[in-house]
């Protein structure tokens, strides 16, 4: 089964408003670009987004949130974001705060029809006992609260109960895919994609190269075609648009005696 689209407008075009969308990458790697911006052109709006951060400002997921197209997020880091911060403080954002191991098993338990597990991790803090701000109101009070959690003791530790989280479409990238949806991952791109992919009930994937069913050895495939219901072909350009670098420089030191 062919699974290629023409274009990444083409693979987002049924993404209504108030879609839940499971989005890979972490930081600005492996972050699936072109499928954003398509899905921003089309001024899709009141989405809710699965992913371990929101971008940065102006770049990733911080496009759809600067241009106010993103009601809810679940993620475990917010950092370097300063406009996802001002609408999560003045009541503009919902925000989910999940630990960053938590955020993808949840993804993985969705994808794999887990419908809840249980875990240490956040265990005698706001994640298990409640009362996590998860959205402001305008006058800076909490409008909306992280409810309390079931816990249960398996031997001598105490674990909380997590629910799977499954979404109406992911969004994830790839270094390589076959016309059937077979994925191979660049190195940290192999980070949440997988596990975004997995959760979506219908997952797009952007990829730098695509190759012919079979072309891909089955040892070397890290996400099953099965998972994958689109494939994008990027363009050398789009392919090379990876900010990922940070360069710091200091002027270089003189030689004594010179």
């Amino acid at each position: 089964m062919d699974k290629t689209f023409a274009s990444a407008a083409d693979s987002v075009a049924d993404i209504s408003d108030d879609a839940s969308i499971a989005v890979g990458g972490f930081g600005l790697v492996g972050v699936p670009i072109v499928l954003i911006r398509a899905l921003l052109a089309r001024e899709t709006t009141g989405l809710e987004i699965v992913s371990n951060n929101c971008g940065v400002d102006g770049w990733g997921l911080g496009e759809l949130l600067e241009a106010g197209r993103i009601r809810r997020i679940i993620a475990s880091y917010v950092g370097e974001n300063r406009e996802f911060a001002r609408r999560y403080l003045s009541g503009e954002l919902e925000v989910e705060l999940t630990p960053q191991g938590t955020l993808a098993e949840r993804l993985r338990s969705g994808g794999v029809g887990i419908p809840a597990f249980y875990t240490p991790s956040g265990v005698g803090t706001m994640v298990s006992e409640g009362g996590l701000p998860w959205r402001y109101a305008a006058n800076g009070s909490v409008a909306v609260q992280s409810p309390r959690k079931e816990t249960r003791r398996f031997g001598e530790r105490e674990y909380v109960l997590e629910e799977a989280i499954v979404t109406d479409f992911a969004l994830v990238r790839a270094k390589v895919g076959d016309t059937h949806g077979n994925l191979v991952f660049e190195k940290s791109a192999r980070n949440f994609n997988p596990l975004a992919a997995m959760a979506g009930r219908i997952t797009i994937a952007q990829v730098d190269e695509l190759v012919p069913a079979g072309s891909i050895d089955p040892d070397d495939v890290h996400l099953s075609g099965i998972y994958v219901h689109r494939i994008v072909q990027l363009s050398a350009k789009d392919a090379a648009d990876l900010p990922i670098e940070k360069t710091t420089v200091r002027p270089k030191p003189t030689q004594k005696g010179a």
